[in-house]
């Protein structure tokens, strides 16, 4: 393909990656930023967990981008959801040690990273 259409899907993709972790920032990332500002326990958690990511999807080789993130932080749910892990109802309580909910915080604070914020 070339003209108008060639990168058409590539757009798409990260449409769409760029709308999974606005869902995933409105849901963990805006309460757990402001609860890493208050604790610094969680936030050396949640580094730790961003080092994971960022281990995972082979960072030190490659650039992170909003598409692996989204991906990776799907992956992460699906398998919670598999393993009988559930959402939590209303507010998220971060002084709970819940492996999920902290790794996907990470990956918010990474996405926040690739946005310069």
């Amino acid at each position: 393909m070339n003209g108008l259409f060639s990168n058409a899907a590539a757009r798409a993709a990260l449409r769409s990656a760029h709308a999974s972790l606005a869902e995933l920032t409105a849901a963990v990332g805006v309460s757990g930023i402001a609860a890493m500002s208050a604790s610094p326990g969680l936030t050396s958690v949640v580094d730790q967990h961003a080092a994971g990511v960022r281990d995972s999807l082979s960072a030190d080789t490659r650039p992170l981008t909003p598409i692996l993130l989204a991906a990776y932080a799907e992956g992460v749910r699906d398998a919670a959801y598999q393993h009988g892990w559930a959402a939590p109802e209303g507010g998220i309580d971060w002084s709970e040690n819940d492996w999920v909910l902290r790794r996907l915080l990470a990956v918010c604070v990474l996405a926040r990273s690739l946005d310069g914020k």
